[in-house]
């Protein structure tokens, strides 16, 4: 069964999600319509491009990932149909697949279907809509659009090196208030070389030791560990890290290694 996902900044209570999914079924009544989430914040393709970064991998090959974030129509908003790692994305070109993707993509079309002018406003329930149900139906990218390598480019912050020191950031904070950081498992290991380590952030808070799992440390005790992300956390056992600590996006944390 051919499998569209969702990734928005639509939300639940309005019209918006159910005209999307709407226009989907419509096309293509057979297809399996998985939510990632709707619930990015608005415009927010930071946000979006995590999620979706540390999650597309868990669906079958062949899924096609539609990016609903900053979509409003513009002349000068170009969409894009991808294919990477062998999915499928469909998005506006603001920049978010430069900061999901860690290498170049197999293949880039600048979509060329006609905006139908009744969805002038609402975009994605037309262009995005009959882009991702022809790719799902097993259609080529050169069908719907022309080749281009020109891609926005955004960066995301990264952790900084300095002599036994890494200097990190808090980049996302998930709905259980584990505060993510942008330091990956394998920068970490790369600096650290089996060294010990104190993590240094907000309230001058220390951890020294990395946790496996969250019930590691008695309720209600802060730990860092590496989440399924393999982003380094910080998270407090059945507590909310990022109220209790007082951590925020942008905060800085740092690893000084022994």
């Amino acid at each position: 069964m051919a499998i569209i996902t969702l990734t928005t900044d639509l939300g639940d209570k309005d019209i918006y999600q159910a005209a999307l999914k709407g226009s989907i079924l419509k096309l293509l009544p057979t297809v399996n319509i998985v939510d990632i989430t709707n619930s990015v914040s608005a415009f927010n393709i930071q946000q979006a491009a995590f999620i979706l970064k540390n999650s597309f991998y868990y669906f079958p090959n062949a899924t096609v990932h539609l990016i609903g974030i900053d979509t409003v129509f513009s002349t000068s908003t170009r969409y894009l149909a991808i294919k990477y790692k062998n999915h499928y994305f469909v998005g506006a070109d603001n920049g978010i697949f430069s900061l999901m993707f860690n290498t170049e993509p197999d293949e880039v079309v600048e979509i060329t279907i006609m905006q139908d002018l009744k969805f002038l406003h609402f975009p994605l329930a037309d262009i995005f809509v009959k882009a991702a149900c022809h790719l799902a139906k097993g259609g080529k990218l050169s069908e719907i659009g022309i080749p281009t390598s020109d891609i926005e480019k955004k960066m995301n912050l990264q952790p900084v090196v300095d002599k036994n020191q890494i200097k990190g950031s808090v980049i996302y904070i998930d709905s259980f208030q584990n505060v993510i950081t942008n330091i990956t498992k394998e920068f970490f290991n790369n600096v650290q070389r089996g060294r010990r380590f104190i993590l240094y952030f907000k309230r001058n808070e220390t951890i020294n030791h990395l946790s496996w799992h969250y019930n590691e440390v008695p309720e209600g005790e802060k730990l860092c560990l590496f989440g399924i992300s393999d982003h380094l956390e910080i998270a407090i056992n059945k507590g909310n890290a990022s109220g209790l600590l007082g951590l925020n996006l942008g905060d800085s944390v740092i690893l000084d290694f022994e």
